[in-house]
């Protein structure tokens, strides 16, 4: 008995830690779409557009975070209409915190690359490089605040279907079986001789 249950929760236990695992590496892939997002624009609008920082990372963050968001749900399956309340404002305060992270990161790296007296390609791969460094922090503590938090509820609907598999996996109620074995017994041999006869001749159960 023992070892049949260390076999049904054996696979039961290895389901959380290989769905975690796949939800990451999902949620990676949406993380990389939307940073490679806001790299470019933010290369373009440091570069060529010449914008401030502040419209930079506004802009760079609102092209980011619209991948991001699209990508999430894909991450973490959710299909049709998003929950207002549940899912899209909650998802839009998390980004209003990462675009607040972001902004005085980019603001960081246009005032030290003045200190550093960079210019021209060296000031773009340095902005965007101290942009990158928070954009990864960002990513850690967006992915544990999705997965624990906003789409925990995706997370938690295989529970059920877990319970059905080991119920179905019980042989059954073994007492019932056993007890129908006695009375069997009882009705094919009566104790009595005489009767026993009398009901063999007339074919009597």
């Amino acid at each position: 008995m023992a070892l049949a249950s260390n076999r049904l929760a054996t696979p039961q236990a290895g389901k959380p830690r290989g769905k975690l695992s796949k939800r990451f590496g999902r949620f990676a892939i949406a993380a990389v779409a939307a940073f490679v997002t806001t790299e470019i624009v933010l290369t373009i609008c440091v570069g060529p557009l010449d914008l401030t920082s502040t419209w930079a990372g506004l802009i760079s963050w609102f092209s980011g975070a619209l991948v991001s968001y699209v990508l999430s749900r894909w991450a973490w399956k959710r299909k049709g209409r998003p929950d207002l309340l549940r899912e899209t404002v909650p998802f839009w305060i998390v980004s209003a915190m990462v675009v607040a992270i972001l902004t005085v990161a980019t603001k960081f790296g246009y005032h030290s690359a003045g200190w550093l007296h960079l210019h021209h390609a060296g000031r773009l791969l340095y902005v965007d490089a101290v942009y990158g460094v928070a954009n990864v922090g960002t990513f850690l503590l967006r992915f544990l605040f999705f997965h624990y938090v906003l789409f925990a509820g995706s997370a938690g609907r295989a529970a059920p279907a877990a319970v059905e598999a080991v119920a179905s996996a019980d042989p059954g109620p073994e007492p019932f079986a056993m007890a129908e074995a006695p009375d069997s017994g009882e009705d094919a041999d009566s104790g009595d001789p005489d009767l026993d006869r009398w009901r063999s001749r007339h074919q009597v159960p």
